[in-house]
């Protein structure tokens, strides 16, 4: 099932692919990035994909509490969490009829690497209108540090973990509107800044430790008061290398947060409406802190709506030159002929 939050595509695969081993959900993430990363390339690069999508594998919960898992693959490898893909994984399991779609307002928890989600849907009509999903919690690591860049000069620059650990840069201070136009001098921009950060430090979570070198950007726009305990800001999420994401990304909004936060200027229930290169946008609210060693976290919600786009079967061909079936035998459930090799979206 094909959907989209924001502009962010998310390809859910709801079946098609063997059980994959592991006790957790996380663990079978790391199976398939360590054993089995043929799937996560196959349906991102061509012919099948593009790096600017993102796949959503559903397995089975493995926490008794939750309806279903989920393993996120996106360009840059497989974030443990990610707001938009959440969203499309909410809905993708209402309208796949996994979760019964009720009228009104239904809460059910899904399992994702970084663990538990809180989900909360409103369906109206048979339409769910929109998905508020539980935001990972968010601290800053770094508050407006500096460091010199080549071809653009002194950057300053925070970084709050939200998921993934973001440089949060003003996009005023660099020249840049926020304006769709502007999108590929952005990609530009990030992977330069993101490679003269990765060159000089790396950064460890208080209890993950080692994430892996810095994925993500996160351009801030001014922001505008729309009115008490609301802030809204034009955003832009770069994930390294190369790609500028269609949304506001809901762990980039996350990451705001805790910036805000971190600068005191954030009330409990306060909202920030973050708004894309296509006016899209996704509302985040501060829920509170809880102190986690010297980092005091933010607890947060992201709020938005994912479309339905396709319903399809992927045919995989063994004989296409550009496909590596070798990579994906021992995951695929179905053995078909050779040629035919579908997996269920």
């Amino acid at each position: 099932m094909d959907t989209h939050a924001g502009g962010d595509v998310s390809r859910i695969v709801t079946g098609g692919i063997d059980s994959l081993p592991g006790a957790t959900v996380r663990e079978q993430m790391e199976y398939l990035r360590d054993d089995a990363d043929g799937l996560r390339r196959l349906l991102l690069e061509e012919p099948y994909g593009i790096p600017e999508m993102s796949v959503d594998l559903l397995v089975p919960a493995t926490h008794p509490e939750a309806v279903a898992g989920y393993i996120i693959m996106e360009v840059m490898g497989y974030p443990i969490y990610s707001g938009s893909n959440t969203l499309c994984t909410a809905t993708a399991v209402l309208e796949s009829g996994i979760v019964p779609k009720q009228e009104g307002i239904q809460r059910f928890k899904l399992e994702a690497p970084a663990g538990l989600v809180q989900i909360e849907a409103k369906v109206h009509n048979g339409v769910v209108e929109s998905v508020t999903c539980g935001g990972l919690p968010s601290y800053i690591d770094t508050y407006r540090d500096k460091i010199h860049v080549p071809g653009i000069g002194e950057v300053t620059y925070s970084i709050a973990y939200s998921g993934g650990f973001y440089a949060l840069v003003d996009a005023t201070e660099l020249g840049f509107k926020l304006s769709r136009d502007e999108e590929r001098a952005l990609s530009e921009c990030a992977y330069k800044i993101v490679e003269a950060i990765k060159a000089q430090r790396g950064f460890s979570h208080y209890t993950l430790g080692d994430v892996g070198p810095l994925p993500f950007l996160h351009f801030m726009g001014p922001e505008e008061q729309i009115g008490e305990g609301y802030t809204r800001s034009r955003s832009t999420t770069y994930v390294h290398p190369g790609v500028i994401c269609r949304s506001t990304t809901g762990t980039g909004t996350s990451a705001r947060l805790a910036l805000m936060n971190y600068e005191g200027r954030l009330n409990v229930g306060d909202k920030l409406e973050t708004v894309s290169l296509r006016e899209t946008g996704f509302i985040g609210t501060f829920i509170g802190t809880h102190q986690e060693g010297a980092y005091q976290v933010v607890e947060n919600t992201i709020t938005g709506r994912s479309y339905v786009l396709a319903h399809s079967d992927i045919v995989i061909n063994c004989d296409d030159p550009m496909v590596a079936c070798g990579e994906l035998h021992h995951i695929l459930r179905d053995r078909h002929p050779p040629e035919t090799l579908p997996l269920e979206m």
